[in-house]
């Protein structure tokens, strides 16, 4: 009989447990498995006799079984890569995802290297802003949350990365920024509406993060009314949203007196960052 000890097996039996509720059961098990043993990923193949000790063996039992009732990797773990950046993750924010950094690519097309002051609104992680902060470090950034919870994971996330452009304030929204004006402003608002069932795959994330209310819509058409106070003319707001809100979120700044309203797809192909300047 094999010996159930040892990292090959169990491998196996995690693959097996998350088989029906995963559809990344391998990939999951294996990650699970080299964060329990503090070893990179690649530790595993060549070492798949080894024998891990009872107490490794618990702790991995104990995530699958976490993870098989649908808890995200990302809280299981701690962490989450983000543009190429490791970020931790807690339950008190949203976790970084890969359509996100369309809001990213956005910000960086719109504006050169050259110092400029930029927001962040919304922080939750850090995501945004610190990937900005790594790829121009002549940007001052500030980046704002209401949560002061999430405001504590974003500035140890700044802290470990070593980025000192960025600032953190918390606040909603624009609250923690009276009086101050921006080239350019960047959101991933909460914009699921409230009886959507895709709530329901997302319940272990914060909802208020997730949800501003009925519509959807609430984040998005404040964050457009009350921007143009904080934008230097010419200045530029990047909005992410959902894949079915493109259109009313054009009208909102085309009747707000913005100009150059452009929306861009995800990889999926879905409309997920719209853009818009202040003339």
């Amino acid at each position: 009989m094999a010996d159930q000890g040892t990292v090959r097996a169990l491998l196996e039996r995690g693959w097996a447990q998350l088989a029906l509720s995963s559809e990344s059961a391998r990939l999951d098990a294996e990650v699970l498995l080299a964060h329990v043993l503090r070893r990179p990923r690649s530790y595993l193949p060549a070492h798949d006799d080894s024998h891990i000790d009872e107490a490794a063996i618990a702790r991995y039992q104990s995530l699958l079984a976490r993870c098989a009732q649908g808890e995200p990797l990302a809280y299981l773990t701690g962490v989450r890569e983000f543009w190429s950046l490791p970020l931790a993750v807690t339950p008190d924010v949203l976790i970084p995802r890969q359509e996100t950094e369309l809001a990213v690519e956005r910000c960086l097309a719109l504006r050169d290297a050259a110092p400029a002051s930029i927001a962040d609104l919304g922080t939750g992680s850090g995501a945004i802003a610190l990937a900005l902060a790594v790829e121009r470090p002549q940007w001052r950034l500030v980046a704002t949350d209401r949560a002061a919870s999430a405001l504590q994971v974003a500035r140890a996330n700044a802290q470990r990365l070593g980025a000192q452009n960025v600032e953190f304030f918390e606040g909603d929204w624009f609250a923690a920024l009276p009086g101050r004006q921006f080239d350019l402003i960047v959101s991933n608002p909460p914009y699921v509406a409230a009886g959507d069932p895709a709530l329901n795959a997302l319940r272990y994330e914060p909802t208020a993060a997730l949800s501003p209310g009925a519509s959807g819509m609430e984040a998005l058409r404040r964050i457009v009314l009350e921007a143009p106070a904080h934008l230097l003319q010419g200045g530029w707001l990047v909005l992410e949203h959902g894949a079915g809100q493109a259109a009313e979120l054009a009208r909102s700044l085309v009747g707000a007196g913005y100009a150059r309203v452009r929306c861009y797809p995800d990889l999926a192909g879905r409309d997920r960052v719209t853009e818009a300047q202040w003339p």
